[in-house]
């Protein structure tokens, strides 16, 4: 599981990435993944769970450790993807994991 691609890519990340939630869980319910590995543009499983709005997985995320402040090479993170595509119950979710507001 803890396999990547040169760009950084795990089958999480991927998982993650395509919106594949079962899948995603089937990963996060191993203890060899790495909930913050980022590809080479900073994107984590926890950033593109947070943008799709899958508040479940995004739960997941969080309780095996995801950092929820961790931005893309843009300066985005998680919670300010959430807010744009007007995801509340995970903007939410993600505050009361220590998101920082100023990440917005």
């Amino acid at each position: 599981m803890l396999a990547h691609l040169k760009t950084g890519k795990t089958p999480l990340w991927w998982a993650a990435r395509n919106g594949h939630e079962a899948v995603t869980k089937l990963y996060i319910a191993t203890e060899r993944v790495n909930p913050d590995c980022q590809d080479s543009t900073g994107e984590t499983p926890l950033w593109w769970e947070a943008r799709n709005g899958h508040e479940e997985v995004v739960r997941l995320l969080l309780d095996k450790g995801a950092r929820p402040d961790v931005p893309n090479s843009d300066g985005q993170t998680p919670l300010s993807y959430a807010a744009e595509f007007g995801h509340e119950a995970v903007v939410r979710l993600l505050q009361a994991h220590g998101a920082s507001s100023g990440s917005l």
